[in-house]
């Protein structure tokens, strides 16, 4: 038998619980209401103007199993220092900790959203902050999380200083003017899912242990700067996907211990300069840059491009292009000289595909990769070639030493 000082916690509890909905009800618009410790029910809506914070740590609003735990159709809304958890896992239903619709100068923050099935569920509002708060799913199998954020037809939105972990993806689908800054990802699939948005700043952001860093699909004015994208491995295992993105600029990051570091998929149809890959260290990775159809339209310098066991991928058949400008790299497999002493290679670097490197276009033959047979191949290949190499890319002034690059690296 429960002593009676439990019993007396479990009726204050379920008092908080039951009456949260009717005080929200209650609170005039522009209310702040203040919860002292305790679990509270949900689901609740909020459908006017207010602020909801906790006044400790371990105000709890735990959801029914069904549905979203909190649901604001209401502008100017504010929710902190909460802990949400008790989502449904109807996927149809987009059931979250809190859905947002039409609510528009929102804000979400210092909060610990867990055990909800999608994270925030933001639709068609505008004008939304989301800070310092921390996602995360107890599912550990991805097929079955959803996303920790999923943000579509919504505009002027700042997610910064949030942690998201073993969630699914970051969704941002038809957005535009979004900053996301300061966040850490872990252990996610696709971190960060950018698809058909525009005027996107990504900056300063930690990436680790994730599958896909970002996937960036057919968006427009996308600045990725001095984010850090570590440890990219499972099924796709690729630190930054490029997919048919115009005017898409990245700068000062750091790629490193990723299967594929940068994936680039050009449009057949684009013209002119497109992607600006300036200043970035892709270091160790399987593969550094991994071109999928076209090599067009890029402008890269001053890159460190170092230790990877592949420095260009290219996996359709098909010639270089010169649609490009692509020089003051540094490739740590130049064997070129130097006998001005400026620092830049007196022949270009140019990185040309042999016999043994087939398995770029026949996947099966990835099994005799770095195997006698091929090496042999190739060694003959080089020496007494029985055929043109095909030219992948050209770095026209190499870098004898690496450029120095200001990289916020937070972590080793």
């Amino acid at each position: 038998m429960k002593p009676l000082w439990i019993l007396l916690l479990l009726l204050v509890t379920y008092i908080h619980a039951s009456v949260l909905q009717e005080a929200i009800d209650k609170a005039p618009p522009g209310s702040v209401l203040t919860l002292p410790k305790g679990i509270y029910r949900g689901n609740i809506l909020i459908d006017k103007s207010l602020t909801l914070q906790g006044k400790e740590k371990e105000v709890i609003i735990q959801g029914e199993k069904k549905g979203s735990v909190i649901t604001i159709t209401a502008p100017h809304v504010t929710l902190s220092n909460l802990t949400i958890s008790g989502s449904g896992k109807r996927r149809e239903n987009l059931d979250a900790a809190i859905t947002l619709k039409q609510a528009d100068h929102c804000s979400i923050q210092e909060s610990r959203l867990t055990d909800a099935f999608y994270g925030i569920v933001i639709n068609m509002s505008s004008n939304i902050e989301i800070k310092n708060n921390q996602l995360s799913s107890k599912e550990q199998r991805i097929p079955l999380r959803g996303d920790a954020i999923k943000l579509w037809y919504s505009h002027h939105v700042e997610i910064t200083d949030n942690t998201f972990s073993t969630m699914r993806d970051l969704s941002l689908l038809f957005t535009h003017h979004i900053n996301i800054t300061h966040n850490t990802f872990l252990h996610n699939r696709l971190a960060l899912n950018l698809s058909h948005s525009k005027h996107i700043r990504i900056e300063e952001n930690q990436f680790r242990f994730n599958e896909v860093g970002m996937m960036i699909m057919g968006g427009k004015d996308i600045n990725v700067t001095r984010n850090t994208v570590t440890s990219c491995s499972g099924v796709a295992g690729i630190g930054i996907v490029v997919d048919k993105v115009s005017q898409f600029t990245m700068e000062n990051n750091t790629l490193k211990y990723n299967t594929k570091a940068l994936y680039i998929d050009s449009k057949r149809s684009e013209q002119g300069s497109q992607r600006f890959i300036r200043h970035n260290r892709i270091l160790y990775n399987g593969e550094a840059l991994h071109f999928h159809s076209y090599i067009k339209n890029n402008v890269i310098t001053y890159n460190s491009i170092d230790g990877n066991i592949e420095d260009v991928i290219k996996d359709v058949k098909g010639s270089y292009t010169g649609q490009n400008i692509i020089e003051y790299n540094y490739w740590d497999r130049y064997e070129g000289f130097d006998k001005d002493r400026d620092n830049i290679g007196d022949t270009p670097y140019k990185k040309l595909q042999y016999a043994d490197e087939l398995w770029f276009y026949q996947h099966r033959m990835r099994f005799f990769y770095g195997t006698p047979v091929m090496a042999l191949v190739n060694f003959l290949a080089r020496i007494a070639p029985f055929s043109e190499p095909l030219l992948l890319l050209e770095d026209t002034k190499p870098l004898m030493t690496p450029p120095e690059t200001p990289t916020l690296q937070l972590y080793p």
